[in-house]
C-alpha cells in the first residue's frame, strides 16, 4: 500500500508544472542544466520535484533554508539519475547543510586496540546510512565552475550511489553481474595510474585525492566524468566509457562546444 501510494504521488508531482522560481534558481546556480539537451532538462526538472517533496533538508550551523538551497542541492544529486531507473537514493533521509566548512568528530583506529579520536574540517560527507552532509558555500562554488573538476554535490551524491551496494567500495550497482568483470578492471586500473602519478606529483585530470581509495576514486571520476568530459575521455578513454554505461549519459556531446573555453590541466 505504501508503495502504491509513492508511485501516485510521484506522478502527479511529474505532472505539475515545474515552478519558474525553481528554473531561475537551477540556471542560476546549476549552470550545467542549460547545457543539457532539452529532453535531458525535462526530465530532472520532474527528478528535482520528487527529491524536493521527499527528502528532509535540515540547516545547521544557523543556516536558513530556502528553496535556493533545496532546489540547487536536488539539481545535483538529480543530474547522476537520469536515465536510469531510481528510487532516489532510497536510504537517504536527511540533506544536512552548514553555511561552510564545519567541524566533524574524527575516530582513528590503529594497532593493539589503541583509538585516537579528533576532528576534521570538512565541507561535506555522505554517511553510510541516513544523511548527506553539505557545506552550501562550497556546494554553490562547486556547481558555479563547470570545467574545474570540483563539485562536492556530484561528489557526496556519488558515495551514496555507491553505498547502495552495502558500503562505499567503488562500485555501485551495476545492471547486470557480467559487468563487474570490466568494471572492476578498468577502475582498477585507472585508480592505480592515479596513486603511481599522485605518488610523484603529476598532474591528471583526476583529482589526486581519488587515489585515497576506491570510493574515493569514483566519487572523484565522477566530478571529472561531469566537469571535464573531454579530458578525462583523452586521458582515460576506458574509463570514460564505463562512466557513460553506468550513468547512461555523455557529457563530452553536450559539452563540446564549449571545450575551446574550458581551462587546459
Amino acid at each position: 500500500m505504501l508503495g502504491l501510494f509513492k508511485s501516485h504521488r510521484r506522478r502527479e508531482l511529474l505532472a505539475a508544472p515545474f515552478p519558474e522560481e525553481w528554473r531561475a534558481i537551477v540556471e542560476r546556480n546549476f549552470p550545467l542544466y542549460m547545457r543539457l539537451p532539452e529532453e535531458d532538462r525535462i526530465e530532472l526538472e520532474g527528478h528535482i520535484r520528487i527529491f524536493v517533496a521527499e527528502k528532509s533538508f535540515e540547516g545547521c550551523g544557523g543556516l536558513e533554508l530556502t528553496d535556493e538551497i533545496r532546489v540547487t542541492i536536488a539539481a545535483g544529486a538529480c543530474l547522476l539519475l537520469l536515465h536510469r531507473e531510481t528510487d532516489y537514493y532510497p536510504d537517504l533521509r536527511s540533506i544536512l547543510v552548514y553555511p561552510s566548512s564545519y567541524i566533524a568528530p574524527t575516530t582513528e583506529h590503529i594497532s593493539f586496540g589503541v583509538v585516537i579520536e579528533g576532528t576534521d574540517v570538512r565541507l561535506g560527507e555522505a554517511w553510510t546510512h541516513g544523511a548527506v552532509v553539505l557545506a552550501w558555500d562550497a556546494v554553490k562554488q562547486g556547481t558555479a565552475d563547470l570545467y574545474d573538476g570540483h563539485n562536492v554535490l556530484l561528489h557526496e551524491f556519488a558515495h551514496k550511489l555507491d553505498q547502495e551496494s552495502g558500503e562505499a567500495n567503488g562500485a555501485p550497482p551495476l545492471e547486470h553481474t557480467s559487468m563487474y568483470v570490466t568494471w572492476a578492471r578498468v577502475l582498477g586500473e585507472a585508480y592505480n595510474e592515479l596513486r603511481r602519478e599522485s605518488r610523484f606529483g603529476q598532474p591528471d585530470v583526476l583529482d589526486a585525492y581519488g587515489a585515497t581509495n576506491p570510493a574515493e576514486f569514483f566519487a572523484v571520476a565522477t566530478e571529472s566524468f561531469f566537469e571535464k568530459p573531454a579530458q578525462l575521455k583523452r586521458k582515460h578513454p576506458e574509463l570514460y566509457e564505463e562512466l557513460a554505461m553506468y550513468y547512461q549519459q555523455d557529457p563530452e556531446r553536450y559539452l563540446e562546444d564549449d571545450a575551446s573555453e574550458a581551462p587546459s590541466d
